[in-house]
């Protein structure tokens, strides 16, 4: 794991790397995340096995915007009016792909669907803008283990597994925040999945 401090935070180097298929470890406006080109079939696969998740579980990802995300899912009147009030932020969405979505397997679920946020936090934008494709963004902790909001835990957790995160972000310590809302767009209604720090009005 090669960790890199706030103060040496190199975006064109990393979103070189994420292009590789290399995983990387960042702040989030929630805990510390983990994530890589959600394109990237190699660095999606690597996040499974980093968190020794089970395949069937698909990670969600992040953006800088709805306009990006619209790539890969179908607009809807519902979703716009979830991005006009509620993001950028902790709010998580699972909506249909399209049929022709240039995801991974693993992000994009078995039924079909994408689980994704546009992000509020500036260094997830910047990196999600400069890579020009949606960030894998899952909690950066094997499986069953709690989200880490340090890097200490972040580097503990991993110092005696097989599988690394190629790249850590040490950020500093992150505040405690509660989780993402998740909702999921059915048929023309929001369904509540998760109730996290954001409530739909």
């Amino acid at each position: 794991m090669k960790v890199i401090g706030a103060q040496s935070i190199d975006i064109a180097d990393i979103v070189s790397s994420l292009r590789e298929g290399k995983t990387l470890v960042y702040p989030t406006e929630t805990c510390y995340g983990l994530g890589c080109d959600a394109s990237h079939q190699l660095g999606v696969d690597a996040i499974f096995d980093i968190k020794q998740r089970q395949r069937e579980k698909s990670v969600l990802v992040v953006v800088p915007s709805l306009s990006m995300m619209l790539d890969y899912v179908e607009w809807s009147p519902e979703l716009q009016r979830i991005a006009d009030s509620y993001w950028p932020g902790p709010l998580t969405v699972v909506t249909k792909a399209k049929d022709d979505c240039e995801l991974a397997a693993g992000v994009i679920a078995n039924d079909g669907t994408i689980a994704f946020r546009v992000s509020s936090h500036q260094l997830v934008r910047q990196i999600s803008e400069a890579l020009g494709k949606p960030l894998v963004s899952t909690s950066a902790n094997v499986a069953s283990e709690a989200s880490p909001y340090d890097i200490d835990t972040v580097v503990g957790m991993f110092a005696h597994t097989k599988d690394k995160p190629d790249m850590v972000i040490d950020a500093g310590v992150l505040p405690h925040k509660s989780p993402s809302t998740i909702v999921k767009i059915d048929n023309g209604e929001i369904v509540i999945l998760r109730q996290g720090e954001i409530i739909i009005q």
